[in-house]
């Protein structure tokens, strides 16, 4: 678990252990694995844009996905040069000729607190977010299993725990991230898409996120261009009202084989053809 490469996900600490052992309290000192926290500078253009709290692990691919879901980049190729400094803990990044931050893209930082998380969308950029058009239909049956599958495939969960977990899903292509913070989820989901080429797989792609979905996580799939968001636990009354503005189906408490629709059911069918 210990990524040489990207840099330390856990630590251990020496731990008191309380447990009940007939009709006695018993206090065992013990070892646990603890989810690391780090705070990753983005420096666009010489200048610091933000500071997030995130899992030390793909790092460019954060600043990707934050830069394009933030509206800030319209492509990989508005990227003139892209690298992670360890030192630093930051990541470095120039953008081509004519891409300009907007003055009201300053410096802020983004927490990863469940209350506290939260996104800036530029009212200038509206555009950028654009009602869905995909008329294809998605198997019911296979968004449950989908689910089912993405729950187990969570490693770092499962092992150690204090993470989210996001899943993209397109025919014969997946990407499956996990994060302490679900907005960096979204973020680094994005970012791998757009390294590895595969940002048009998204008009047709599932998003399924282990959590609870609030309005600017969905805003990032709205960017994204995804036309079906799947979350285990619930959504939130404004990202049920977002999702009905922007023509995408939405489903929660997705689990156990069977979840909720909230929002533009008419893509699902009851059928399960394909094989997961």
């Amino acid at each position: 678990m210990n990524a040489a490469d990207e840099g330390i996900v856990y630590e251990e600490f020496e731990v008191v252990e309380i447990q009940r052992e007939n009709d006695a309290i018993v206090m065992k000192e013990a070892v646990r694995k603890v989810i690391a926290e780090v705070s990753l500078k983005m420096i666009v253009n010489g200048q610091e844009l933000v500071s997030v709290l995130c899992l030390n692990r793909h790092h460019e691919e954060l600043a990707l996905g934050f830069l394009y879901n933030e509206g800030v980049i319209g492509s990989y190729e508005d990227i003139e040069s892209i690298e992670y400094n360890e030192k630093m803990l930051a990541v470095l990044i120039e953008l081509r000729e004519g891409i300009v931050i907007d003055r009201r893209e300053s410096l802020r930082s983004i927490t990863s607190g469940c209350g506290k998380c939260y996104t800036y969308i530029n009212p200038l950029k509206k555009t950028q977010y654009a009602v869905s058009t995909n008329k294809s239909t998605f198997s019911a049956g296979n968004i449950l299993k989908i689910m089912d599958k993405f729950i187990e495939q969570s490693e770092i969960f499962h092992t150690i725990g204090g993470v989210h977990s996001v899943l993209f899903y397109a025919d014969g292509f997946e990407v499956l991230n996990e994060d302490i913070g679900r907005h960096n989820c979204f973020d680094k989901m994005t970012g791998i898409l757009m390294k590895a080429n595969k940002m048009e797989l998204a008009a047709n792609g599932m998003v399924f996120i282990s959590g609870r979905l609030t309005s600017e996580m969905l805003m990032k799939m709205i960017r994204l261009g995804a036309p079906v968001v799947v979350s285990k636990s619930t959504p939130t009354t404004a990202t049920i009202r977002l999702a009905l503005e922007h023509n995408i189906t939405l489903l929660g408490y997705v689990r156990g084989g069977k979840g909720t629709v909230y929002a533009c059911p008419e893509r699902l069918a009851d059928t399960s053809d394909s094989q997961i």
